[in-house]
């Protein structure tokens, strides 16, 4: 089996001419660990920002609350994308080898997952995607303001910027904000490929157990997967909160407008995230019913040997009932059948849903402060710790 499973090694979703172009320089570190790409993409246009901003003269403003939105996507969301993507690229792998070695995908369905694998791998080595949403960000950039979408905020618009920021704004407009849609259109594909390729896996014929131990046929381990979206899900929100943040300072939105943003994080998540485990539901649910009916059928039968045994006219020489082993066998029985009716059709747990939602809040309680400022609440604290 570890022979055949070797077949099946390095399934990865990294790849294309930015992956490629990093992994010659060397920010590309074991063929999967990408933060150092990730923090040079999301730091020499900053660096480059700030200087620009300084030569024009406004230092002062490229720090105020009301372009923060700046700082958390060229310093935060940029890098964040990258972790996410060198935390995922082992996990995937895993997934991979783990369905293989526990014969989910038995050894007559390997040939056709070894071929969707080599499909996966020549369309994220292909240079078609990247340059697609490249020039789809090129094109957004460009048409951005004229479809006034840009938003509300400097940070958003240069044209709203301070008069002496006009060269570090327009930096940020065409290059900045150009990268940062790039590479969230690079993700988004990324997503959609690992969509198709679980799609792909549920159509093989699986050999599914429903009595798993992991609550989901055997295939538990790719919630382990899902867990490590987690960075990408605190990138999403973080730039949210930055728009939030940068329109509750400038006096364009109140208070009440973190909710409906934060739900839509939260539905966001849902969608990207949590979305894609529902594709082998269908499969997870045909094998449940399969397994009831099955295990019904079964302790039927074992049942009715019981009864003729124990409680019916039995013979005088049978074996005493003290210690006897079919009373443990009835009940792992009835066991068994209570894990096949709670076997969860969807490979989500409670505590995987409860990760997502600390991630995405995380970046919102900040946001607090612009009601209850750190002052007042000091005050008020100190006030009822010492009854003054």
């Amino acid at each position: 089996m570890m022979e055949e499973s070797g077949r099946f090694d390095n399934f990865s979703l990294l790849g294309g001419p930015l992956h490629r172009l990093g992994h010659r320089v060397g920010l590309v570190r074991d063929e999967t660990n990408t933060v150092r790409l990730g923090l040079a993409l999301g730091v020499i246009p900053w660096l480059i920002l700030m200087v620009l901003a300084l030569i024009e003269g406004a230092g002062h403003q490229i720090f105020s609350p009301s372009v923060i939105g700046v700082h958390a996507r060229l310093l935060l969301a940029i890098p964040l994308f990258f972790l996410c993507e060198s935390l995922l690229a082992p996990r995937l792998d895993m997934f991979v080898r783990t369905i293989i070695r526990s014969e989910v995908v038995p050894l007559h369905a390997q040939p056709a997952l070894e071929a969707e694998i080599a499909r996966i791998h020549r369309w994220k080595d292909s240079w078609v995607p990247d340059t697609v949403s490249l020039l789809a960000a090129i094109v957004f950039s460009v048409f951005a303001s004229q479809l006034h979408i840009s938003g509300t905020t400097a940070a958003y618009d240069p044209s709203r910027a301070a008069p002496e920021m006009m060269l570090a704004a327009q930096w940020y407009l065409i290059v900045c904000l150009t990268l940062f849609r790039f590479l969230m259109l690079r993700w988004l594909w990324r997503l959609g490929l690992w969509c198709f390729f679980l799609w792909r896996v549920s159509r093989l014929d699986l050999q599914l157990t429903p009595t798993h131990p992991d609550g989901t046929a055997g295939l538990g381990y790719l919630e382990v997967v899902h867990a490590h979206f987690t960075p990408l899900i605190l990138a999403i929100s973080l730039v949210q909160a930055a728009m939030l943040a940068e329109e509750l300072s400038s006096g364009m939105a109140s208070f009440e407008a973190i909710y409906p943003a934060f739900a839509l994080v939260l539905m966001a998540v849902a969608v990207l995230f949590l979305g894609p485990m529902f594709i082998l539901t269908p499969r997870l649910w045909a094998s449940r019913v399969k397994g009831l009916s099955d295990y019904m059928v079964f302790g039927s039968s074992y049942v009715n040997g019981f009864n003729s045994k124990w409680l019916g006219k039995g013979e005088p020489d049978r074996e005493p009932l003290l210690g006897t082993s079919d009373l443990q066998s009835l009940a792992d029985l009835g066991n068994s059948i209570s894990v096949v009716r709670e076997m969860r059709v969807v490979p989500i747990s409670l505590f995987l849903v409860k990760d997502y939602v600390l991630v995405a809040l995380l970046p919102f309680l900040p946001l607090l402060l612009f009601k209850y400022p750190v002052a007042d609440l000091a005050e008020k604290f100190f006030a009822r710790l010492t009854g003054l």
